[in-house]
């Protein structure tokens, strides 16, 4: 059999010639691009291996575009022939990134020049692919020490052909969230990405890796992140799936465009249109009005729509709130409430003696049950302890938040207690002042949310690669920017997306952000668009100021308690509106949506949430006033 090696033969002695590419441009600033900043020369693999590069000028020669030799057995045939398959036109758009720097001894790069680099392959951490303003792709090495080389840009292509060339000596790992990203490892390495189980994120004795994100955020992500980093860009692909490079005739991944050939295609972000105006209006603070004689509510649309535009008036929320969390249903009578709440009331203590009556000998024999009273005993002891409700020792509202906590774990045996529901618990127990009442709303919004809190944190992991899909169609160059500074996986968004933001607002803000997200309007992945909405807000900050990796994940966790929730939320159904008003919109960013329909459907779109949308343009354009002035007993 026949394989293919590259050599090359210097004027001082031999040297092995893996691959070697030239037209590959190192620019020494990559936001800028003249003559001043852009340095022609060679790439290509060598000696040790190393991949090295140096410019034209140094090169002393006019290399054709790829050399090779032959190599039949252990005997290399050196030849000085170019290969007529070699294909310079069109790379797909890939990269590789660079995650979280390692804490290790900084490997310095040979250098010899100003900008000529030779670094070992295994020395190579990872490579990326980074668009920038001026609009072109480049590739960006980072040593593992941490390190990033100047950006290199392929002016003539070759970039897969680099690609298969280094496979030869390393492992190139690629992430589940973005398909231009991968890590590098070496051939013998037992580093591959890990099970969710074998991460060890629990290494501190502690039952989960929610608990570290809560508590102590700060401290967790600096001291634990490239393990929650890692994971999430490597887990959804076993180790033993090889690296898929792309090629016309695989028709499992998106065909390539036509381009000219001699360039690398530009992907571009979606053309989106202006965002719409957007006005809030005032909180609901009509009930009465919405029900008919025997209490049963006319339109829950209706109230749905106020909810969403404006919140609740806190009077209100008690009450309301029972519909929105689906203990009460929205046609039910008055008096079919009073049942619901008499059966409710009698199931909920016959659970709460269930643990109650476990005695002290029997708790030493059931370490399960031992396990959630420990961690409900700690949370609840630093849980909104500000709020007068749960504030001061012996208070009452910290034994109900205790009790209606063990009583879950008697109602959901199978996911018990993690920390992080004591977050949720807390605003529901606060506006409720009701043990049964909350415990069963607290279903209600379990039912939601449970599966962040599962121990495989799939469900995590998909929606850190929704927002993915959303914020790359919304502001390619931040995201590119991000990737930049090894924070394209977008894991410092965990905490939020996990507890609902309820570390990010104020204790009243939370009331009503979390009453906007339980109508389930105008989308079920709505809290996906807050987030976006918040990074859109700072994204002249993060961008402007030049963060990396530690600063980025430092600014994020300090906006804590200073975000304007009403502006969030402006923010984030404008882009809703933006999004759904483009015409061309990928299909990816319309299954997060929910706006795809497949082609075989019947249905030619989802008549009931496009309409949905339709009344919140009206009601956006119309204004806050018209908004309120619309309330009414009956539906229109």
């Amino acid at each position: 059999m026949i394989t293919f090696c590259f050599s090359h033969l210097t004027s001082d002695n031999y040297e092995l010639l893996i691959f070697e590419k030239e037209g590959v441009y190192l620019h020494t600033n990559a936001k800028r691009s003249n003559q001043d900043t852009s340095i022609p020369g060679f790439i290509r693999i060598a000696g040790l291996p190393a991949l090295e590069w140096s410019p034209l000028e140094d090169d002393g020669r006019n290399a054709p575009a790829v050399l090779y030799s032959k190599k039949v057995g252990n005997h290399l045939f050196a030849t000085w022939e170019e290969d007529t398959n070699f294909d310079p036109g069109y790379e797909p758009d890939w990269a590789v990134i660079s995650t979280v720097k390692k804490e290790r001894e900084h490997v310095p790069v040979k250098s010899s020049g100003q900008w000529a680099f030779s670094l070992p392959l295994s020395e190579l951490y990872s490579l990326r692919r980074s668009r920038f303003s001026l609009g072109r792709n480049f590739l960006v090495l980072t040593s593992r020490g941490g390190h990033p080389l100047p950006p290199l840009h392929f002016h003539r292509g070759g970039t897969r052909e680099l690609l298969r060339a280094l496979q030869r000596y390393i492992i190139l790992d690629p992430s589940p969230l973005d398909g231009r990203l991968f890590l590098a490892y070496p051939q013998d390495s037992g580093t591959l990405p890990q099970s969710f189980d074998r991460l060890q994120f629990l290494d501190d004795g502690g039952n989960d890796l929610v608990s570290r994100f809560i508590h102590d955020p700060y401290a967790t992500t600096f001291g634990g992140f490239s393990k929650v980093t890692n994971f999430f860009r490597a887990a959804l692909r076993p180790p033993e799936s090889p690296i898929h490079t792309r090629t016309p005739q695989d028709p499992s991944l998106p065909p390539q465009p036509d381009e000219e050939p001699g360039f690398e295609l530009i992907t571009c972000g979606v053309e989106l249109g202006p965002k719409p105006d957007v006005t809030r209006g005032q909180p609901l603070d009509k009930w009465e009005e919405f029900l008919d004689s025997e209490g049963r509510v006319t339109c829950k649309e209706k109230i749905k729509e106020l909810v969403f535009r404006g919140g609740i008036t806190h009077s209100l929320r008690k009450e309301i709130w029972k519909f929105l969390l689906g203990f009460y249903p929205w046609n039910s009578t008055a008096k079919e409430r009073e049942d619901i709440l008499r059966v409710k009331t009698d199931e909920y203590f016959r659970m709460k003696v269930q643990w109650k009556s476990v005695s002290e000998e029997q708790e030493m024999r059931n370490s399960l049950l031992r396990g959630y009273r420990s961690l409900i005993e700690r949370d609840v002891n630093r849980t909104d302890r500000h709020n007068t409700f749960f504030s001061g020792n012996d208070n009452p509202g910290l034994t109900l938040l205790h009790d209606v906590l063990m009583t879950y774990c008697m109602y959901n045996f199978d996911l018990g207690y993690v920390q992080g529901m004591s977050d949720l618990l807390s605003p529901i127990l606060f506006v409720t002042q009701n043990e049964v009442e909350s415990f069963w709303c607290l279903t209600g919004f379990m039912e939601l949310v449970h599966q962040n809190f599962e121990e495989s944190q799939e469900a995590m992991k998909q929606q850190l690669l929704q927002l993915s899909i959303l914020l790359k169609a919304l502001d390619p160059e931040l995201c590119d920017f991000l990737d930049s500074q090894d924070s394209g996986s977008l894991c410092f968004c965990f905490r939020w997306l996990l507890i609902w933001f309820k570390r990010e607002f104020s204790f009243e803000d939370i009331l009503t952000l979390w009453e906007v997200l339980w109508t389930r309007l105008p989308c079920e992945n709505f809290h996906l668009l807050i987030a976006c909405s918040i990074l859109e807000s700072q994204r002249e900050e993060l961008i402007g100021s030049n963060h990396d990796f530690n600063t980025i994940l430092k600014h994020i966790n300090e906006l804590t308690m200073k975000l304007d929730l009403q502006s969030v939320l402006r923010g984030a159904e404008a882009i809703y509106l933006q999004l759904f008003l483009c015409k061309e919109l990928p299909v990816m960013v319309k299954q997060v949506l929910g706006l795809y329909v497949p082609p075989s459907s019947e249905e030619e779109s989802p008549d009931s949430q496009a309409s949905e949308t339709q009344r919140l343009l009206s009601q956006s354009q119309e204004g806050a006033a018209a908004s309120n002035s619309a309330c009414g007993p009956s539906c229109s």
